[in-house]
């Protein structure tokens, strides 16, 4: 008589949208990983029998993306080709129950902070002593390092807040045993992550820490590189700059997303800051850190936005000349301030906007690149592909920005591993260039 065993469960992970997201698709592979449940993320092979499926929900186009990877994967259970279908996320949070009849096939929906109750679904016990512990997907030698939860700013085009609720600190003393465990696992680059990294301090302390948490962080052997991405304009801790000034291993890098200079959009927009005084605040910085990489996100097509109110940001745009930029095109989101407005600029002139001011900084980006050619950086390699080892510069986060490419033919670099690299040829936005001593 044939005795039938039973098949261990597997977990495939699927992670949409933001790096903060991504943090949290590693916590929670940490914890199954310690319940003893076999883990992936985003696996292309076919030996998981669950799916879960981690949503963004930011914009249109990610909502779209989410709504299609979910139903890709009911389609898969309804085969047979896998037993639960989980989602969790900020798609789920904010329309759960429009979800749960629209996508049936689903077993369960979970909001961003639902955890301990997608894990109790799974039969896993949610293991307190773990937090702050993840299974990292990156490459070992960067992780994304999230400081913070939710938001408290009041942006009339974002529905963040409703997906993520309030801020929400994590100690310092939290994050830096966290950043000491990362590094004993190899990690040597922080990016921070929130969603204001400038609002850090205010929940659990009453006042701004974000350069006092820098200098913590910046005491862990290990850690070579801390970069900040998300950084709020408004009331800017100027004292951060003092830190990345006194420090080595702090990145001259910020992500500031600024959305727009025009007076009109920044009122409409609810951002809290005027054009006098961002050009201010982008001045004082390149006058504290000459040698900074500023990265900002600006938004096209807002409600409202004039042919005045674009050639004012495509000037602005032109003039500055950010080292880093990328554009969206303005998503009318149910629940947001900027829903009770007409979306009165059209589609394709939002994108007509948006692919104006891609390719004005496609010109920048050749400039500042060409200065480049001739100069020595340090580097980090993150991956070999097509013939080059690939990295990058303090100056540029992982995924969004430029990169640095060395021919694998001329040398040798271990990848996770420092090394100089002389700058000999440039592209748009890449970098090409030799090993040297």
């Amino acid at each position: 008589m044939k005795v039938r065993t039973l098949k261990k469960d597997k977990v495939n992970v699927i992670t949409l949208g933001c790096s903060k997201n991504l943090v949290d698709s590693e916590v929670l592979m940490g914890q199954l990983r310690a319940n003893e449940i076999d883990v992936a993320h985003e696996s292309d092979k076919d030996d998981s029998n669950i799916v879960i499926v981690n949503t963004c929900g930011f914009i249109d186009n990610a909502k779209q993306e989410s709504i299609d990877t979910i139903l890709r994967y009911a389609d898969a259970k309804e085969a047979g080709q896998i037993d639960k279908l989980y989602v969790t996320g900020c798609l789920s949070q904010r329309y759960k129950e429009s979800l749960e009849v629209e996508i049936p096939q689903v077993d369960a929906y979970f909001g961003t902070l639902e955890l301990p109750q997608l894990l109790k679904k799974l039969e896993a016990d949610y293991k307190h002593e773990l937090i702050g512990e993840r299974l990292l997907t990156t490459p070992s030698h960067y992780a994304y390092f999230k400081i913070a939860e939710g938001c408290n700013r009041p942006c009339s085009f974002c529905a963040i807040p409703l997906m993520r609720g309030k801020h929400v600190d994590r100690p310092i003393e939290d994050l830096v045993r966290d950043a000491k465990r990362l590094a004993s696992m190899g990690t040597k680059e922080l990016v921070l992550i929130a969603q204001d990294l400038t609002y850090y301090g205010l929940q659990h302390y009453g006042e701004r820490k974000l350069a006092d948490l820098l200098r913590n962080l910046s005491d862990v052997n290990g850690i070579e590189w801390i970069r900040m991405q998300y950084a709020y304009p408004s009331q800017f801790p100027m004292e951060v700059f003092d830190v990345m000034n006194e420090r080595d291993n702090i990145c001259k890098y910020m992500d500031m997303p600024l959305q727009h200079i025009s007076d009109n959009m920044l009122k409409t927009m609810r951002r809290g800051i005027s054009k006098r005084r961002t050009i201010e605040l982008v001045d004082q910085i390149r006058q504290r850190v000459p040698d900074i990489a500023l990265r900002t996100t600006l938004i096209a097509g807002h409600p409202g936005e004039t042919d005045k109110d674009f050639q004012e940001l495509y000037d602005w745009v032109e003039e500055t000349k950010f080292d880093r930029l990328g554009i969206f095109t303005y998503s009318h989101e149910d629940n947001t301030h900027s829903f009770t407005l007409e979306d009165d600029v059209p589609e394709e002139v939002k994108q007509d906007r948006a692919d104006a001011i891609m390719e004005l900084q496609q010109g920048i980006s050749v400039e500042l690149n060409e200065e480049k050619v001739g100069k020595t950086f340090k580097v980090l390699f993150d991956r070999k592909e097509s013939g080059y080892f690939v990295g990058r510069t303090q100056y540029d986060s992982p995924e969004v920005d430029n990169e640095v490419l060395v021919a694998a033919d001329n040398a040798y670099v271990r990848l996770g591993d420092f090394a100089n690299v002389k700058i000999t040829g440039s592209s748009d936005f890449d970098l090409y260039g030799e090993v040297v001593s």
